[in-house]
C-alpha cells in the first residue's frame, strides 16, 4: 500500500481528493473503512483508479497490464529499478506518463 489511512486524512485536509482500489490496504491491516473514514473514495478495480485518478501511487513497480493504462501527464510514484526491465522503461516511454521513483 503506497499510503496509510493517516496520509489519506492528511491529503484530504490540504484539499486533494484520494480514491483507492478497495482492499489496498489489506497488506497493512486497513480497512476500506478505515480509508473511508480518513476521506478516501473506494473504488472497485485498479483500472478505475488509473482511468480516474492524476497521480497513481504504488510500492511494487507496474506490471504489464498496467502500462497501458497510464495516460500522458499522468503522475506515477513508484519503486522502478528500469536497468534490468528494458520493456518496462518501454511501457513507461509509450505511455507518456511522468514516471517519478
Amino acid at each position: 500500500m503506497g499510503v496509510t489511512p493517516g496520509a489519506v486524512r492528511e491529503y484530504v485536509a490540504a484539499g486533494h481528493s484520494v480514491l483507492l482500489e478497495t482492499n489496498a490496504g489489506a497488506g497493512i491491516g486497513a480497512t476500506d473503512d478505515n480509508y473511508r473514514k480518513a476521506g478516501a473514495t473506494i473504488l472497485e478495480s485498479a483500472r478505475e483508479v488509473f482511468a480516474s485518478s492524476d497521480m497513481i501511487v504504488k510500492v511494487k513497480e507496474p506490471q504489464p497490464s498496467e502500462w497501458s493504462q497510464l495516460r500522458e501527464n499522468q503522475i506515477l510514484f513508484t519503486y522502478l529499478h528500469l536497468a534490468p526491465d528494458p520493456e518496462q522503461a518501454k511501457g513507461l516511454i509509450k505511455s507518456g506518463c511522468t514516471a517519478i521513483a
